[in-house]
């Protein structure tokens, strides 16, 4: 059985998004996340990579540990990665558990979104370069942000919405877009 992470508090969407609505390089999503977090990750890579050495068809060889699917961006925050194609599609739901059908709902950098992912191990066709990936299992919209700047197992929208429960922010029917001022600040002469 596989962990399923849950981020308990929403987390920021960093960078490009392709969530809802796939780019020329397909689905992906980026977000920042605690040490906590990470602290749990890399007790479980552990395991994984222990279990991908005992796979490896030629030991002897020199094997090749491919990084973490994390990278630290600032003291205690981490960017997690993770992207996706049509066919292995993890269900996004609102925070009353709805499915998201819009492609054009705006989700992009400073979203707010729930996680549920799991961490799997994997062996390259090589036979000697193996490592661990980070997989959606769902993702739950919090707040939406306006401007523009994978293995998802057997978790379908009912146990996207079960994975998360309900939370206060967006809802498909109801959305709470937050406009920001992006107009410069007076600046003033020192004349």
């Amino acid at each position: 059985m596989r962990n399923i992470h849950v981020t308990p508090e929403p987390v920021t969407l960093e960078g490009y998004q392709a969530v809802l609505k796939p780019s020329k390089f397909g689905y992906t999503l980026k977000a920042t996340v605690g040490d906590d977090l990470i602290s749990t990750l890399e007790t479980e890579r552990e395991d994984c990579l222990k279990w991908a050495e005992s796979k490896i068809s030629k030991p002897k060889d020199r094997c090749v540990i491919k990084p973490t699917p994390w990278e630290q961006v600032s003291d205690g925050k981490y960017l997690i990665k993770f992207s996706w194609s049509e066919d292995k599609k993890p269900p996004i739901v609102d925070t009353e558990g709805t499915p998201i059908e819009n492609v054009d709902t705006p989700v992009f950098a400073g979203s707010k979104v729930k996680l549920g992912f799991i961490q799997k191990p994997y062996i390259l066709k090589d036979g000697t370069t193996y490592g661990t990936s980070l997989k959606l299992s769902g993702v739950q919209i919090v707040a939406i942000q306006s401007e523009v700047g994978v293995d998802a197992g057997d978790l379908d929208e009912a146990g996207a919405a079960e994975l998360f429960g309900s939370t206060a922010g967006f809802k498909t029917q109801d959305p709470n877009v937050k406009v920001i001022d992006t107009t410069p600040a007076s600046v003033e002469d020192d004349f």
